[in-house]
């Protein structure tokens, strides 16, 4: 294993029925004004924001409402975020959902200053234009933590997991002029609360996309550098065993609240940064599909679907023996080929796309070329590939 340092700053209250319990326990922590952070229309239509509306009032709480946060953040919402954050004040951000809105939600933190006697409020990234501010965000660092220094606290109420996005300051924001979709980094969030019961308020092919995204994170960790046997891959293996095992109980019966459980505790451990420990991740099927996503606001988790089995076949040849322990020891198969199968099988088995076609997108050679060109080449994959070779790859999923 590679050398590592680790601090995990993120409370976590997990278990199926916990989430009022745990949310009551961490108001007090608080401010008074709240900004409660959602996206469409499942909050209200299941009941679940009145619910979180009257808890946040019996607390004392005013609420400061910022809707609309799409499944692709973009970078207009964050900026739009911001500004209502600073404009009302607000002492708290609550963040309800999944990825989506949490990962616009931390990068608002970092650009909303704290109020409270806890926090100096540091106006710094608001004196920067919104090119800086981009490039600013794209630095690979800590920027600040809400609880206890410069940015307003967030929590985070996980409703539709698999992206492990609260677990994490990391934050994936689609800057639709610039036709970027990448990483961008913000506040970590103080608390987050992971109740199975809540992913019931979402629709089903958005719980099996997540828990395909949470098994991507996974192989784009396993991956990576080094790829002699190490703990951390180890324990990857058995998260990602689990993965794919109530991957298929979910969809069989999603009224199985063991499976929910255990994929919300998967999606978990995929990003909160126990299996990248020691390890150079992969992640070049993610910065694919991030450009795939920027020029056709596809879903992620469909798009990882249908790109990871046809990059995989391009790059498993480069870490055959690592490729050949993953068939063995996850899919229970014999060598790296039989293993990709067995990933494409799982994927058509639980209803998600094989190819762009089924996922309604039409590709012209322009914009094929284009999400090519773009696209982050990662320098943790076992094969640099080229731009040339991402195109093909393209060609190849429609």
């Amino acid at each position: 294993m590679n050398r590592f340092d680790y601090e995990f700053p993120v409370r976590i209250h997990f278990g199926q029925g916990c989430f009022e319990e745990s949310l009551k326990k961490e108001l007090p922590k608080y401010g008074k004004k709240v900004m409660l952070a959602y996206g469409g229309g499942s909050l209200k239509r299941t009941g679940l924001y009145d619910r979180i509306v009257t808890i946040l009032t019996e607390a004392g709480k005013t609420v400061v409402d910022f809707a609309g946060i799409m499944p692709n953040p973009t970078y207009a919402k964050v900026l739009e975020g911001a500004r209502l954050a600073r404009e009302q004040k607000v002492d708290f951000i609550l963040a309800v959902g999944g990825g989506s809105v949490s990962d616009c939600c931390k990068i608002v933190a970092s650009l909303t200053p704290n109020p409270s006697p806890r926090g100096e409020g540091s106006d710094y990234l608001q004196t920067l234009n919104d090119d800086d501010l981009w490039k600013e965000l794209s630095t690979p660092l800590v920027l600040r933590r809400g609880g206890g220094g410069e940015a307003v606290p967030l929590g985070v109420v996980v409703t539709a997991s698999g992206t492990g996005s609260e677990q994490n300051n990391g934050a994936v924001i689609t800057h639709e002029e610039k036709k970027q979709k990448s990483p961008l980094w913000g506040s970590f969030a103080d608390f987050t609360i992971l109740d199975p019961d809540l992913t019931k308020t979402v629709p089903m092919r958005q719980v099996i996309s997540g828990a395909f995204d949470t098994l991507s994170h996974c192989m784009e960790t396993y991956f990576g550098h080094p790829h002699a046997t190490n703990l951390s891959d180890e324990i990857n293996e058995a998260v990602q065993r689990s993965v794919i095992a109530n991957l298929k109980a979910i969809a069989a019966n999603p009224d199985d609240d063991h499976a929910r459980s255990e994929l919300m505790w998967a999606s978990a451990m995929g990003e909160n940064g126990i299996l990248k420990l020691g390890k150079q991740t992969d992640f070049q099927c993610h910065m694919l599909e991030h450009q795939l996503g920027a020029y056709t606001d596809c879903n992620h988790g469909q798009g990882l679907a249908v790109l990871h089995p046809t990059l995989y076949r391009h790059i498993y040849q480069s870490a055959s023996e690592k490729f050949n322990r993953w068939a063995q020891e996850v899919w229970l198969v014999l060598n790296a080929e039989d293993g990709i199968d067995a990933l494409e099988d799982l994927i058509r088995a639980v209803g998600l796309p094989t190819t762009l076609t089924e996922m309604g997108i039409t590709l012209d050679d322009a914009t094929r070329r284009a999400i090519a060109d773009s696209t982050i080449i990662t320098p943790g994959c076992c094969k640099q590939l080229t731009a040339d070779e991402l195109y093909e790859i393209l060609k190849e999923c429609e």
